[in-house]
């Protein structure tokens, strides 16, 4: 009997569940892990995660520091602007091209996470929060039709989720405009253009605030 699927697939499932943490923000900047202690954690052989590190670290998550140490990276300035440049270009344009297909469905899944959202910031449930607004976008995003573009995406979240969590306690609680409403508004009206505008502002507003915050990007 051929076992390379079943290898195959017990590889993807690894990378599948440390990728999850990361765009989540189970794992902050600055947190270390080792193959041995992740393979137990999982119930696999160090072997497949490995190979899953290896795939987050070309994909910039994580940081490679030896056989058996990773790090998940710090956030630099340099680092923050870039994202918030390239998340700019590919998502407000995956949020417009999804407008057209989207279905009564996707309009009450966008609806159901921005109400967990308010709920997550009135009760300061970081975890809450970071899980609903990776629904409300992705559910714009996994809609769009270009497959590239969802993993550039992806990319994206990989290296910004774990900075969230870091930032969340801090500005959880200001004040900024409901651009959530604004898009799901938008996308009801099937504006293609009023979702990628509010798309594009929701990011922008959250991207600043956390800047305007003088946050610690890096470790002191």
């Amino acid at each position: 009997m051929n076992d390379e699927p079943i290898e195959e697939q017990l590889n993807s499932s690894v990378y599948a569940e440390l990728r999850r943490r990361l765009i989540t923000g189970r794992m902050r900047p600055g947190h270390e892990m080792s193959t041995r202690t992740l393979a137990a954690e999982l119930g696999v052989s160090q072997t497949p995660v490995r190979d899953a590190l290896s795939r987050l670290a070309a994909e910039g998550a994580v940081a490679i520091r030896s056989k058996r140490r990773v790090l998940v990276p710090y956030m630099t300035q340099a680092r923050m602007e870039d994202i918030l440049r390239c998340r700019l270009a590919l998502e407000p344009e995956a949020a417009a091209l999804a407008t057209p297909s989207l279905l009564p469905e996707h309009i009450e899944r966008l609806k159901q996470a921005d109400r967990k959202l308010d709920g997550a910031i009135a009760h300061g449930d970081a975890d809450a929060y970071i899980d609903a607004n990776y629904t409300f976008h992705f559910t714009f995003y996994l809609a769009q039709p270009g497959a590239t573009m969802l993993q550039l995406i992806e990319a994206l979240w990989l290296q910004y989720g774990p900075f969230m969590r870091h930032a969340f306690d801090k500005v959880a609680h200001a004040r900024l405009n409901d651009s959530h409403q604004e898009a799901i508004c938008a996308a009801m009206a099937g504006d293609a253009a009023g979702v990628k505008a509010a798309i594009a502002q929701d990011i922008a507003d959250g991207m600043k605030l956390i800047a305007s915050h003088g946050l610690g990007l890096t470790r002191t």
